[in-house]
């Protein structure tokens, strides 16, 4: 998979974004990469976690990013009994 993140590269990807609220405050995260941020606002927490992967995949060695990259990540709901 070596090059799938090439740095120095216009182009862009598409990684999930997980948005929780925490208290006061919202908590995005990208299993992907397993990178986290928060915000205020969902909008906020969302435009920070865009920020921290640019941040990481413009700086980070490009073996560091293959190695973090978990691109099997499934999101679904399950039914469980309560009660």
């Amino acid at each position: 998979m070596a090059g799938r993140y090439n740095q120095g590269m216009a182009t862009s990807r598409r990684v999930t974004a997980i948005i929780e609220r925490d208290g006061d405050w919202y908590v995005a995260t990208c299993p992907e990469f397993d990178i986290a941020s928060q915000g205020k606002t969902v909008e906020e927490a969302r435009a920070n976690l865009t920020e921290a992967l640019t941040l990481f995949l413009e700086t980070a060695d490009p073996l560091e990013i293959e190695s973090r990259f978990h691109p099997d990540v499934f999101i679904t709901q399950v039914e469980v009994p309560v009660g």
